[in-house]
């Protein structure tokens, strides 16, 4: 009996299986080294940037390999999801190619960019307000009276090795440039695309280090793993970084991460805008802020990456083009 079947956690060969079923459908995003960050930090910094891939975040990847999966029923009654944008455009993206019928659930307050990129894709869209509703209770209802499947974000076995393939692709670019990561660092929201790097990375490189990094205030994967048991954050927080805003880590993503990761980082939205700026000037990428985070944390001293090859992944660069001038102006 495989490890998957007793206890129902995704495994390192689901993310094998995941990254067949992707391929031709997603981008192999490029691993950036010899990068001004070498000098800067004392170290060999490798970035994974995920914010080239389609609809310009790693969220095709799951999206697709939950649904290439759904039965022909399934695929008949359509599908709801919720999020703030980069699942929501996975999603919509992933059923468009399948067609079939997605709705998404999002916030009213959205980025703007993101609500019309869904739209774009053949998505309905249907707003909240994410301080007086929720999202959960909404898609759920539309799901039951639809008879559609319901797609999470992050807590789904299927979701998560699809986001491990980002990390499988990180790893054997890196192992291919003689440069096998001791430090990766990835951003968490619910934590489907660490906890899928993960697998991925450790597998390959068992002595690798996989850090989750989360804006200031939503911190909760970082505490969880700390007080051992999945914590909450407090309610009415804000942060720049939209798409980092779930309120506590996945039950499956918090079984994995507490297994593999070495621990959290935690990034101001000062110190996110300050890389959003760097990845522009230096390494002319626009990141959106949920993307920076990692790079945030390297460029803020999180960890020493003297004499050490960390691998950062940028995960996504949908950002509203006032956030974006925003980061660019701020001097602070």
């Amino acid at each position: 009996m495989s490890q998957r079947a007793a206890d129902g956690l995704p495994v390192y060969e689901d993310v094998v299986a995941a990254a067949c079923r992707l391929e031709g459908v997603t981008r192999v995003t490029p691993l950036l080294a010899d990068t001004a960050l070498d000098a800067l930090t004392g170290g060999r910094v490798l970035l994974k940037v995920e914010s080239l891939q389609h609809t310009g975040s790693f969220k095709l990847r799951g999206a697709y390999n939950r649904l290439v999966q759904l039965s022909p029923a399934e695929r008949a009654a359509g599908v709801v999801a919720f999020s703030s944008g980069n699942h929501a455009q996975g999603v919509a993206e992933a059923a468009r190619r399948l067609g079939i019928r997605a709705t998404i659930v999002m916030p009213a307050d959205a980025p703007r960019a993101k609500l019309e990129n869904t739209r774009a894709l053949g998505a309905d869209v249907v707003t909240y307000d994410r301080d007086r509703e929720s999202r959960e209770e909404i898609a759920g209802r539309l799901a039951r009276e639809r008879g559609a499947v319901l797609v999470p974000s992050f807590d789904d076995p299927h979701i998560i090795a699809g986001q491990g393939t980002a990390g499988l692709e990180l790893v054997t670019q890196a192992l291919a440039l003689g440069a096998p990561p001791d430090d990766v660092l990835v951003c968490c929201s619910g934590g489907g695309l660490v906890s899928g790097c993960a697998l991925a990375v450790k597998h390959h490189a068992p002595e690798a280090r996989v850090f989750a990094v989360e804006p200031e205030h939503f911190d909760d994967t970082r505490r969880s793993l700390e007080a051992g048991r999945r914590v909450s954050n407090a309610p009415r927080r804000r942060s720049i970084c939209d798409a980092l805003l779930a309120p506590s880590p996945g039950e499956i993503t918090f079984e994995l991460m507490r297994r593999l990761l070495a621990g959290g980082l935690v990034v101001s939205d000062t110190e996110v805008r300050r890389a959003m700026r760097f990845a522009f000037d230096r390494l002319r990428l626009v990141v959106e802020p949920g993307g920076a985070v990692a790079l945030a944390s390297v460029l803020a001293g999180r960890i020493d990456c003297r004499r050490r090859v960390v691998a950062v992944v940028i995960s996504g660069g949908n950002v509203d083009a006032p956030v974006f001038c925003e980061a660019l102006d701020a001097t602070a």
